[in-house]
């Protein structure tokens, strides 16, 4: 699992299981439903003894009252079977939908806990299709295809019992075609099986790819890159085509073979019955009802047919919900682990070492450590792949250490609540993260109870509030996916007041000013000093009025801590924090 979804595997039905394990809950239903199928299935299969009443009882005897009788009876049989059916396909569709709506809930459910390092490996563009696609296809087929399975066994069954208590001999005749009809079903079907998932496996390339460009766009379109992109998508869309051809293939081979097989048994069973009714060893109505039955057996061995590439394609969807629904965090909780105490939070890291998963031989973070007091500012300088963002996720834990110790108010954050840890930081990433929804929702994303009064302190500290004040609908203004409509600065400022709303206790600012003009920048960095103090303050920052405001600054070069000490001390002691300051200057 860690090193990706899994692909491959076996198919067959039994993958189904798990799912159906979602159905206990809604067992009255399920008792509803099943009650109305076997109402259903026998009202049809007494179509047939109605068939023959008609005939033998009804046109044969001449007599008025007899037919009367006869059709009264057909007719109770049809009002029951349409009842019957209207509940069946109700509690049989609301089943289904109920499923696939708990299936997408527990797979989201556990996936937004997983780690974070587990989207390294796996796309969340194909995770979505996952979540929708695969259950979408499961509601189908728990909400029919298996109703008409088990609907269509009932009726193989019962058509079966009353073809012998009808006619036995000719009843061999059709049952000699059994053998017939289930070697294709068994030969074709593993086949169908493999081509299932691996159909299931395209649609989710093709999902993936166009989420991707569109959201994206502005970069397809700025390199011109339409035609590519198109040309990219209809080759995977041609792919999925082709292997859904050849699933389409075999199931028709195999559907083809099964009614070839079973109405040609047919033909030859009304032959026989025909040969009986003229000899005067059966009835008219015998040699009927006998027809509909071997009708409804033919046609029930034929849905079957259907209905199993059906349920093959649900066991590949099935399989790969699984695999997301078992996929295990690697960043866990202890089951007695702690909270974090209401006074100020220090924060030490302790000879911490790291490598990604994804590239276990490469060292990210090589033997950091770092002292803080509550109320301190620590910037964190160093060129690009230094590890100072890495940092902040091994703060936040969205990694553990691979060597060392991270403790927050000294506390190995490792037996700490996950809740507790991100509870105290605050966290504005270089790229600032907005969601669709109005402005309001995201400020108060970490903290839903903030009132106006919270989120206009926030908004100023942030030098946000004059923007939005002027916006039309100010807080209630919507902002598309990614905050589309927004500039840079402008999600980056609303990004550092969603972060003080909730008033961490250690704020962490990764570039928090790199998309700001000069003057929201001083305005920013005036906000900052008033916050020091406060709470604590890790900032990553190549602008050297931000880092001359730290208390404490870190160089990092290569995962390291090549130097460290204040602004003055570190243009003395350190050639590269030297360089870094002449730059600046330069600029």
């Amino acid at each position: 699992m860690e090193d990706g979804l899994d692909r491959g595997g076996s198919k067959d039905l039994r993958r189904l299981g798990p799912a159906l394990k979602f159905l206990r809950p809604y067992r009255r239903q399920v008792i509803f439903a099943s009650i109305a199928l076997v109402v259903t299935a026998c009202a049809t299969l007494s179509l047939g003894q109605g068939i023959r009443l008609v005939i033998d009882s009804g046109f044969a005897s001449g007599g008025p009252g007899s037919l009367d009788n006869a059709i009264s009876l057909f007719a109770t049989f049809v009002v029951v079977l349409t009842i019957g059916t209207f509940i069946r396909f109700y509690y049989v569709s609301w089943v289904g939908e109920r499923i696939s709506a708990d299936l997408r809930q527990a797979v989201f459910a556990h996936l937004i806990h997983i780690h974070p390092g587990f989207f390294e490996a796996n796309a969340p563009s194909e995770i979505q299709s996952r979540i929708t696609t695969d259950t979408t296809l499961l509601q189908t087929v728990i909400g029919s295809s298996v109703s008409i399975a088990l609907r269509n066994l009932l009726m193989f069954v019962g058509g079966v019992v009353l073809m012998f208590i009808t006619n036995a001999k000719l009843s061999l005749i059709v049952l000699l075609s059994v053998p017939l009809v289930v070697l294709p079903i068994i030969l074709f079907g593993r086949r169908v099986r493999q081509l299932s998932r691996s159909s299931q496996d395209r649609l989710a390339d093709v999902g993936s790819y166009a989420g991707e460009s569109l959201r994206h766009i502005k970069v397809v379109q700025s390199f011109n890159h339409q035609g590519a992109d198109n040309a990219a998508f209809g080759a995977r869309v041609d792919e999925a085509f082709q292997v859904s051809v050849k699933r389409i293939r075999q199931r028709s081979i195999l559907v083809a073979i099964v009614m070839l097989v079973v109405f040609g048994a047919v033909a030859a069973m009304l032959w026989a019955g025909g040969q009986a009714v003229q000899a005067g060893h059966s009835s008219g109505g015998e040699l009927a009802a006998f027809i509909f039955y071997a009708f409804i057996v033919a046609g029930s061995v034929g849905a079957i047919s259907e209905v199993i590439s059906d349920l093959q394609r649900a066991a590949g969807a099935t399989e790969r919900l699984v695999e997301l629904l078992e996929s295990p965090s690697e960043i866990l909780e202890m089951p007695n682990a702690k909270t974090l105490p209401l006074a100020p939070v220090s924060l030490t890291l302790e000879d911490v070492h790291f490598a990604y998963p994804t590239r276990p031989d490469q060292k990210v973070i090589q033997g950091v450590s770092l002292q803080t007091q509550p109320g301190e500012m620590v910037a964190l300088v160093g060129p690009s792949g230094a590890g100072k963002s890495t940092l902040f996720d091994l703060i936040q834990r969205f990694y553990d250490p691979g060597q060392g110790v991270i403790k927050m108010a000294g506390e190995d954050v490792r037996e700490l609540k996950l809740s507790a840890v991100r509870g105290v930081v605050g966290y504005v990433p270089q790229d600032p993260v907005l969601f669709a929804g109005t402005l309001r929702d995201n400020l108060v994303y970490a903290c839903p109870e903030a009132d106006d009064a919270a989120i206009q302190a926030a908004l100023t500290m942030a030098y946000a509030a004059d923007f939005v004040g002027v916006l039309p609908e100010g807080l209630e203004t919507r902002v598309g996916e990614g905050g589309v409509g927004l500039s840079g600065g402008q999600r980056q400022r609303l990004a550092i007041a969603r972060a003080l709303i909730s008033e961490p206790q250690i704020l962490l600012l990764d570039e928090a000013t790199s998309a700001l003009d000069a003057e929201s920048e001083n305005h920013i960095r005036l906000s900052i000093d008033g916050l020091k103090g406060r709470m604590t303050i890790l900032v990553i920052a190549h602008r050297l009025s931000t880092v001359r405001q730290a208390d404490h600054i870190l160089v990092l070069e290569d995962g390291q801590v090549m130097n460290q000490g204040t602004h003055d001390q570190l243009l003395e002691a350190s050639d590269l924090y030297g360089r870094f300051a002449q730059m600046q200057f330069a600029s």
